[in-house]
């Protein structure tokens, strides 16, 4: 049994695709005495914060932001858009593409789930050409929304938005596209003005830095125009009355004030760095992990290159192995947290995060506790890979890509 106050010397390598670890920047930044939230401080504040979240999902649109985790931006983005019955085309890539279509079943809605065959769907991004076919047909446009996961967490697999975009826009379709960066923003280029999204959701546990609590809808025109048609039930989650009291830093209930204390700090430290450098730092951890894996002789989850994911790496455990139980030895001896292989992958693979607050050193200390680990648990390795990731990132500089 593990107990609640386990601290061994030394700090925990939290190396799970989020949450992810918390600089110590902001959780300073967090420490900071609660204030009312309906004081004059706390506006400045709020508007700080709203406009800050504006750069970072590149939009000059409304960004709503709740005291809620990703889940709730979730459904937030449904019921203000969408009516019960409606249809939606959801593109299965992975578990929380599978989530987020449960969640679609439970408030009313008629989602269609569309996706390549057993579990090679899980391997591959958003096929835009399949989404593009299912739309021409629906000559009736019953079909009212397309929802798509761009960084699949339970895979690794980061899919073309804009290749999603233009499908739509081909088939001369009218459907709201509805996009998931919940793991993406903060990680890799998203651009939710010029790739043509109407709700874009995420969260604040990823790219963000931060505890889970905080969750957001970016909104385009068309997506507010179709709330007022809108007839799902909403209260706490309804855009109109948050948007409204936004123009003066305000909520129109009591925000999560600590954790917009965090927000602040964090768009602070992304917006010093440069967003392009952000992006060019999680590319460049990215394949120095790839080549460890490959290095070991194991397999990558995502199996096209072109959509592997910045944000972690998903590792395949040759057969007879349980991935779970490779994790516990790692977890034990080490105190390095893994990600656990999720719904059809489940005791198969283990993923590495390597976003947010993450670096060469801490990259290169969570590869090792793996590979010592996996000897461990007896995994047969072709060889080391810490090499191959030492050689990549000592001959790409900082910041810059091979």
């Amino acid at each position: 049994m593990i107990k609640l106050d386990f601290h061994p010397a030394g700090r925990h390598f939290l190396q799970i695709p989020g949450p992810s670890p918390v600089p110590d920047r902001i959780l300073r930044a967090m420490s900071y005495p609660t204030i009312d939230h309906r004081g004059a401080e706390f506006g400045v504040l709020g508007l700080k914060v709203i406009e800050g979240m504006k750069k970072i999902f590149k939009t000059e649109q409304p960004v709503i932001i709740y005291p809620a985790s990703g889940t709730g931006a979730w459904e937030a983005a449904l019921v203000n858009t969408l009516s019960p019955g409606d249809a939606v085309l959801m593109f299965e890539t992975g578990q929380f593409a599978t989530l987020w279509k449960k969640l679609a079943d439970n408030l009313g809605l008629a989602p269609q789930f569309l996706g390549l065959p057993g579990s090679e769907g899980w391997r591959q991004g958003v096929q835009a050409n399949m989404i593009e076919e299912r739309l021409r047909a629906d000559t009736g446009h019953k079909i009212k929304a397309i929802c798509v996961v761009h960084n699949e967490t339970s895979t690794g697999v980061t899919s073309d938005i804009p290749a999603v975009r233009r499908a739509i826009d081909a088939a001369g379709h009218p459907a709201l596209l509805l996009v998931d960066t919940i793991s993406g923003l903060g990680c890799t280029d998203y651009r939710h003005d010029e790739w043509g999204v109407d709700v874009t959701i995420s969260g604040s546990q990823k790219g963000l830095m931060l505890p889970p609590g905080i969750s957001f809808n970016a909104v385009s025109p068309k997506a507010r125009a179709a709330s007022k048609l809108a007839k799902l039930p909403r209260s706490f989650w309804a855009w109109d009355e948050i948007i409204e009291m936004n123009r003066t830093g305000y909520w129109p209930y009591t925000p999560n004030t600590n954790l917009l204390y965090g927000l602040s700090e964090a768009i602070d430290m992304m917006l010093e760095e440069g967003l392009d450098k952000v992006f060019a730092r999680h590319a460049r951890l990215a394949e120095a992990c790839r080549r460890a894996v490959r290095g070991w002789g194991l397999d990558i989850q995502c199996a096209d290159p072109a959509v592997y994911s910045p944000v972690l790496t998903g590792v395949m455990m040759p057969e007879g192995i349980d991935a779970d139980a490779v994790r516990k030895i790692i977890y034990e001896r080490f105190d390095l947290s893994l990600g656990t292989g999720l719904g059809k992958v489940k005791g198969r693979m283990f993923r590495i995060g390597h976003l947010g607050d993450c670096n060469d050193l801490t990259l290169m200390a969570a590869l090792a506790g793996c590979e010592m680990g996996m000897k461990l648990a007896g995994v047969t390795l072709a060889g080391s890979g810490l090499p191959a990731a030492m050689d990549y990132l000592a001959s790409v500089p900082g910041g810059l890509l091979a």
